[in-house]
């Protein structure tokens, strides 16, 4: 049927986002107080609908779908969520997803704007599973920064209980405070290594296609996240410089990515 098009599935997947973000605003009023599986199975069918966008875009190009923002923005936020599923399993770490549900919900809706999505819009400008590998490593290292700064949110909302609602921090299911820190870490340096492979394999792909790849505001605005994520990663793991500061630091520096 003609309505079930990429970008319907795409609707019904923000849609689920939505739903789970209005349930995340009740997890929020309880203190995170039980182990809910609501959220997590909501976030699950929504990726499934978004998979299946990205597929039906993918296979309709016949290439990896990253050829404007409405597909850029539809793969990396894909990252996002399928990450989390990954950490969710543990049921310490499943209230991430009341971090990741409204970034998923109004990234989707900015997605979903026309004018990102022209209807004859630009053409893939190469072939070859070079290029999409290319494309979809940095776009995954994204995924895993925006997971880095949901962890990094959740480790301040969890600064904020132990100073002043002792009460609530104690009760609440988050992991330790360390903990979220580490997964931090670690995902930013996950990401950093996709980032790098992604920029790597652009710089000796495309040149072969005589394109002007340093040259290219695109990979020059990569090269300046990259350095920024580089100074996070070295900062925690060689000048252990770490809590909140650091938490700050991972959340304002993608927002600076997700604005740009």
């Amino acid at each position: 049927m003609s309505w079930f098009t990429d970008r319907h599935f795409f609707l019904l997947a923000v849609i689920l986002y939505g739903v789970s973000t209005v349930y995340s605003v009740l997890l929020w009023r309880k203190g995170f107080r039980q182990d809910n599986r609501v959220n997590y199975l909501l976030l699950l069918a929504g990726f499934g609908c978004h998979l299946t966008a990205m597929m039906l875009r993918g296979f309709s190009l016949q290439s990896c779908p990253v050829n404007n923002i409405f597909e850029a923005t539809m793969f990396f936020s894909w990252a996002i969520v399928t990450a989390y599923l990954i950490l969710g399993v543990s049921s310490r770490l499943r209230f991430l997803g009341a971090f990741v549900s409204p970034v998923m919900f109004f990234v989707g809706v900015f997605a979903l704007m026309p004018p990102l999505d022209p209807p004859h819009g630009p053409k893939p400008e190469f072939s070859g599973a070079g290029v999409s590998l290319h494309a979809a490593l940095i776009l995954q290292a994204y995924g895993a920064f925006g997971l880095s700064a949901v962890a990094a949110l959740m480790y301040l909302t969890q600064e904020h209980n132990l100073k002043f609602n002792k009460i609530r921090a104690i009760v609440s299911l988050f992991p330790p405070i360390q903990r979220l820190e580490n997964i931090t870490a670690r995902l930013l340096t996950n990401g950093l290594i996709l980032l790098t492979l992604g920029l790597v394999i652009g710089a000796v792909v495309l040149e072969q296609h005589d394109y002007s790849y340093i040259t290219d505001p695109k990979v020059i605005w990569s090269l300046l996240v990259w350095a920024a994520y580089l100074g996070l990663v070295l900062s925690f793991w060689r000048f252990a410089r770490r809590g909140r500061r650091f938490a700050w630091s991972v959340v304002i520096v993608f927002a600076f990515v997700l604005l740009t």
